[in-house]
Order: C-alpha cells, then structure tokens, then sequence
C-alpha cells in the first residue's frame, strides 16, 4: 500500500472512511459445535468448575494469573463471583457441549470500543478442557464475535514472557507477536515482562476459514484426534 503523506510531507496512516466506536460485547450466551460461552455465573458454574481445576495435581496452571488456585468450593465460588461482577473483563465460562458442565473460564478485556480494540484474558482452562476441540472453538468463537459480529480492528493476547505454553497458545492460533514490554506489571510480588500478541481484522478471513476447517467433524478421528493441525490449515491450499 502506498505510504500517504499530508500537506506538511509527513508520513501518514491509511484512511479509515467512515468508521465509528464499536459496541461493547454483549453478555449473552455463544453457541458452538463443541462447546458453549456463558457468562460466568458463580451459581451456576462454581460447582463445576471447582471440581474441573481440581483435576490438576497442582497450582501450576494457575502460576502466571492474577489469583492463585481457590483451595477449596468456597473460595471457588467467591473468587467467580467477583469475576462475574465486572463487565471489562468480561469473563465467560465454557460449557461442554456434551456434559453441559462448565470446564474453564476465559474473558474479554482492555475493550476499546472507540479504537476498535479488544483482548481475550484470564484464560483459565482445566485440564477437561486443555488440548481439546472445545479450547480451541471457544477462542474462536469469541474472535468471530469481536471480529464478524461487532467490528473490531483489533485483538490482542497477551502473556508474562516467561510464560511459554502461553506464548505457544498464541502462535498456534494465528496471532503475530509484536514485542515485549519490560516491567509492565507487578503481580503476585514480582516484575512481569509482558509479550504482546495480536490478530488485525485484514488477517481474521483466513483465520477464520483455518479454524472452521480444523474444527469440521471430518478433521477428528473416531477418537478425537486432529488429523491436520491448525497451522497447516492457514497455508495456501493446493487447489
């Protein structure tokens, strides 16, 4: 794309014709083929998320959040309702489609609805959840909606640079990573260098048609596995 300049000479960004602030994201339930988003409701979800993270043998999925792991349903249950409360982040929980029990939260956060961008965080998978069909279709499902749906430009993902399954995560699921920001938080008593990771809207119709192709029955074997991994999915196709 040609570089524009203004009546001064200087380097300017592309126009954005018509555009105007996004809306926020709605609470609302989001169906999928594998699981379903609704929003966190420590009533209803505590139950079932609490024996879920209790499947881990220990704390160490829970290492770079914000909280540590709740000991017990109790504190479960008071660490989803003040989750619940807020609407940025905006938490949801994710649903088993074939249980119809809650198996790990993630949120929505930073919205920027003026500038038309938006992060997913919080990402607390159980291990029910982890390496299945259904990880990968909840964050699809909530990029369809910041992207399709409400018009977002931009979406983010961002992680404590020592936290490498995260960083992992990412790039498997098509974002591009844009640098690190040194001593950007302090949590839990330490520094965090933090990665930035993002997916723009020029990138989310490939993606888009990536994850759809991966997430078709036909991709998974009778015992669930992957015939062909995501990445493969976003190369140019032979035909």
């Amino acid at each position: 794309m040609p570089v524009r300049h203004n009546e001064f000479g200087q380097s300017i960004g592309p126009e954005v014709p018509g555009w105007t602030p996004r809306a926020l994201p709605p609470r609302r339930v989001i169906e999928g083929r594998y699981c379903r988003l609704e929003p966190l409701d420590a009533a209803r979800h505590a139950d079932d998320l609490y024996a879920a993270y209790a499947q881990a043998p220990d704390g160490r999925d829970w290492t770079y959040l914000f909280v540590e792991r709740p000991a017990d349903l109790d504190a479960t249950r008071a660490h989803l309702e003040c989750a619940a409360q807020t609407a940025d982040p905006m938490h949801f929980a994710v649903i088993d489609s074939q249980g119809g029990h809650a198996v790990g939260t993630l949120a929505l956060m930073r919205i920027d609805p003026a500038h038309g961008a938006i992060e997913v965080g919080s990402v607390t998978f159980s291990p029910l959840l982890k390496q299945t069909p259904m990880s990968t279709e909840a964050q699809y499902l909530l990029m369809k909606l910041a992207f399709d749906e409400l018009g977002y430009r931009r979406y983010e993902w961002k992680c404590d640079n020592f936290n490498e399954p995260s960083k992992r995560a990412a790039a498997r699921l098509g974002f591009q990573y844009e640098g690190l920001f040194r001593q950007a938080v302090v949590y839990k008593g330490r520094s965090r260098d933090t990665a930035w990771f993002s997916i723009i809207d020029s990138e989310w119709p490939v993606l888009r048609t990536a994850f759809e192709r991966w997430l078709a029955p036909e991709n998974f074997d009778a015992q669930g596995r992957q015939r062909i991994a995501l990445d493969k999915f976003r190369l140019p196709r032979a035909d």
